[in-house]
């Protein structure tokens, strides 16, 4: 049996997300969303001047994959 992997989705409102993710932190900071390549999930990484702007962020992309998604997810 191969691994399950998850693929992410092609919404235009999903894609938006990630580009105001992008401007959010732009110049200080990065966005990172990528499906694992060994387990059946999707990473959000978020790097920004502070702690909280980058939690704050990966939740924000993370409520927004979980609605594109149609699931619950961790």
């Amino acid at each position: 049996a191969g691994v399950r992997t998850c693929a992410l989705p092609s919404s235009a409102g999903f894609g938006a997300a990630v580009e105001a993710a992008e401007t959010k932190v732009h110049g200080d900071g990065r966005v990172l969303v990528r499906p694992s390549g060994t387990e059946p999930v999707i990473r959000i990484m978020v790097e920004a001047p502070t702690a909280e702007i980058a939690e704050q962020t990966a939740a924000d992309l993370a409520a927004v994959l979980r609605e594109a998604l149609g699931t619950a997810i961790a």
